[in-house]
């Protein structure tokens, strides 16, 4: 279900010619915010922090880099093991990522800033707070220019890149007020729980579905999908199950922790609200639902 709604939302801009050019910020925008979002939703990186550092970094998708290599982000090869091309920047001859197009790009910058530890902090942000992703983007190293963060800001307001994050469904900001004013007014059906690393949740109750749950939270259907790692052929809810309504930390403070019973890694993520590709990835785990035995050490950071 959620590969079939992913799908019919984003048909259109899958097709976009990697080849065109546009000739200003605006048809910039035009022709790449629908893949934006869709990074957005896949990965929690604020659509108009994507664009305008798109804009930026390939001014407007007209720069070498951006032509010759696709590379909308100046990315470089750190890591790298794809194709190459050299170019001056800080440093002369200094070594740029390569992709067959585009959109590779796009996908790339979204697992560049979710898989470096030193950006874990901006996941903590609302997606709406693009003024704090402009400067802890800054803070944390992606730029050496002193002013990346007040470029950024001014490109997104000039453009009103914002309203970009806001096409996918309440930003976790007002997911967060929607709460509270719930809770005060005695009108949520569900009680809101909240794990130890401060992601929320509620328990399902018989009967429930994701349906019921995203309109009782007035969030998307995608949400729900993506901050649970249920099976995706799950469609129905069992009393008991652990729903988040809030995104799952890619970290945690803690190096490991000792199953405390026999699990699946998948089973694991859902218990303890830590992002299931992320802990199979730091585990070398490809298989979310072989069972782990109880005591077995999982890797946490």
């Amino acid at each position: 279900m959620k590969r079939i709604i992913l799908s019919f939302i984003f048909f259109f801009a899958l097709n976009v010619q990697a080849s065109t050019v546009p000739a200003s910020k605006k048809e910039y925008v035009n022709l790449w915010s629908d893949i934006a979002v869709e990074q957005m939703m896949l990965h929690n990186v604020p659509a108009s922090i994507t664009l305008a550092q798109g804009i930026l970094e390939s001014g407007s998708g007209t720069s070498k880099l951006a032509i010759e290599g696709n590379n909308h982000f100046g990315i470089k090869c750190h890591g790298w093991t794809g194709k190459a091309i050299y170019l001056d920047d800080d440093e002369k001859g200094e070594c740029f990522r390569v992709y067959d197009n585009a959109k590779e790009s796009y996908e790339d910058h979204s697992k560049f800033l979710t898989e470096n530890k030193r950006y874990n902090s901006l996941f903590e942000l609302s997606i709406s707070d693009y003024q704090g992703w402009a400067n802890g983007l800054k803070t944390s190293g992606y730029a050496t220019n002193p002013k990346y963060a007040d470029q950024l800001i001014s490109l997104i307001e000039e453009l009103n890149l914002s309203e970009y994050d806001s096409q996918t469904g309440t930003s976790l900001a007002s997911l967060n007020l929607l709460i509270d004013d719930l809770e005060a007014s005695n009108n949520l059906k569900h009680s809101v729980l909240i794990k130890e690393n401060k992601v929320k949740y509620v328990i399902a109750r018989k009967g429930d579905t994701f349906y019921r749950i995203s309109k009782e939270f007035e969030i998307g259907l995608w949400q729900l999908y993506r901050y649970n790692d249920f099976d995706e052929n799950k469609d129905i809810l069992k009393e008991g199950d652990i729903v988040y309504i809030y995104p799952k930390r890619k970290w945690s403070k803690k190096k490991f922790m000792e199953t405390k019973r026999s699990m699946s890694l998948r089973e694991f993520s859902q218990e303890e609200a830590i992002n299931l590709k992320k802990l199979m990835k730091i585990n070398e785990i490809t298989n979310p639902d072989e069972i782990l035995v109880k005591g077995e050490k999982v890797i946490l950071r």
